[in-house]
């Protein structure tokens, strides 16, 4: 069910609008509470920030109604017991000023001159994120979890008798533990730990002996995993490393992270066949009606209050 976070259309926008703003003042927005959704209530204000946002895509839209929809979204996932963390969402915000070949504090100029806020732009990425992994748990409830060996079948009949294959990953995870409280004093120390050993990991084999000589370093072999089951937030990262090299480092709620290729191969077997036909199944146009009739549901159940 993954989706991606935001269009090229807007990154491109963004990047562009980072050249052209520098001399705008930031708009004053009010904020009085105008829904109740829940009893989580939206302002004037989240209102005037999505508003923004629209103009900053070039989109049509009627913002208090994704104010809503975003609220009950982001209700369903607590439900469900989904969790985003700040890192998460401070990671994906980073990846998408690197992307967009911009500094954080251009990007935070970009945000706060357009009216939009950082700080709004995160809470949308949050929900995003969140409201994903509610749409992955949506689809495998409503197809029953794995597909049958008849639907491999059939899809593969559909197919024209041709299995598909897939990327086989053996991966290494290497974690600089950070603890909680000790975040804010220690991060930035054990990010640059991490580059360090990055930058000298030469394959999964002798990770182990580099870490052997530091404080609070895991390293975890993975096994076997198929490209569909990639966790999203890496599986780009994966993708586009060589065996033997390693991802970049990333800031998670464990600490500081990286992933090793230690091998690829590209396999057909059944369990391949199996992964590639759901991966398939619940993309694109799937996972937009799958979204809609969820959103839909949710509406109906849900207690919205205008002020």
């Amino acid at each position: 069910m993954r989706k991606y976070l935001f269009s090229a259309g807007f990154a491109l926008l963004v990047a562009a609008t980072s050249a052209s703003i520098t001399m705008m003042t930031p708009p004053a927005f009010a904020s009085q509470i105008k829904y109740v959704v829940n009893n989580v209530p939206i302002t004037t204000g989240d209102i005037q920030h999505r508003a923004a946002f629209l103009r900053l895509q070039r989109k049509k839209g009627d913002a208090a109604e994704e104010m809503i929809e975003q609220t009950l979204r982001v209700a369903e996932a607590k439900r469900l017991g989904i969790r985003i963390s700040d890192a998460q969402v401070d990671a994906a915000y980073q990846r998408f000023a690197t992307t967009n070949k911009m500094q954080l504090k251009q990007l935070d100029g970009v945000m706060a001159q357009s009216g939009v806020g950082k700080e709004h732009f995160k809470e949308f990425i949050r929900s995003q994120m969140a409201w994903n992994q509610a749409l992955t748990a949506r689809h495998r409830s409503d197809s029953g979890g794995a597909m049958s060996e008849q639907d491999v079948v059939r899809r593969m009949l559909d197919n024209g008798g041709t299995k598909p294959t897939a990327m086989e990953y053996m991966l290494q995870q290497v974690i600089f533990v950070v603890p909680a409280a000790e975040r804010s004093a220690t991060l930035a120390k054990r990010k640059r730990e991490a580059d360090a050993m990055r930058a000298r990991f030469n394959g999964c084999n002798t990770s182990r002996e580099f870490a052997k000589g530091l404080i609070d370093v895991t390293v975890r072999d993975l096994g076997r995993i198929l490209a569909p089951q990639l966790p999203p937030d890496w599986a780009d990262q994966i993708k586009a490393t060589k065996v033997g090299g390693a991802t970049a480092t990333r800031e998670t709620d464990r600490g500081v992270e990286f992933i090793g290729i230690c091998s690829s191969r590209e396999v057909s077997d059944d369990k391949a066949a199996q992964m590639v036909f759901q991966s398939e199944g619940s993309s694109g146009k799937d996972a937009d009606e799958i979204s809609k009739k969820y959103v839909e549901e949710l509406r109906k159940k849900a207690r919205i209050v205008e002020r």
